[in-house]
């Protein structure tokens, strides 16, 4: 069972964590679902990681395409594990289960703190997943680096 990862954003966008986390995760061999809960949301952060910078290319695509099996990272709105993913980013407060994180190596729940619905959310998912029994970090940016906050 991996251990899942609260990333309470509240200094860089999203995008930025969330490409520093994929880039983590691909150097450990790992393929990477990022699951969200709408098609637009998922359609923003697919643009702007083709927009990054050429030297940290990040080969990814939207769940729905004749290539998702291949994908090293599949951006989808399901839970269906459609390219093999041992590591699931959760953003846009998706949902995440005791059963995910026991089938991941990895999960990462990474929310914004400046938005009292994604913190109720987070709270919620933390209360839900640590009462299963999953182990879980808290991790925050308020400081202007990651630390960690809080293990249970």
């Amino acid at each position: 069972m991996g251990a899942v990862m609260f990333y309470h954003l509240t200094q860089r966008p999203l995008v930025d964590t969330l490409r520093m986390l994929l880039e983590k995760s691909l150097a450990a061999g790992w393929r990477v679902s990022v699951r969200g809960t709408d098609r637009a949301g998922l359609e923003a952060l697919d643009a702007a990681l083709w927009l990054g910078p050429e030297d940290s290319f990040l080969a990814h695509g939207l769940a729905g395409g004749d290539q998702d099996a291949l994908q090293p990272v599949l951006l989808g709105a399901s839970a269906e594990n459609a390219n093999n993913a041992q590591c699931v980013m959760a953003v846009h407060s998706a949902e995440v289960t005791a059963a995910d994180a026991a089938a991941m190596e990895r999960v990462c729940i990474l929310f914004d703190g400046h938005d009292e619905d994604a913190l109720a959310h987070a709270r919620g998912q933390w209360k839900a997943l640590t009462g299963a029994g999953v182990k879980a970090q808290y991790w925050s940016e308020e400081s202007g680096r990651w630390e960690k906050k809080a293990e249970a």
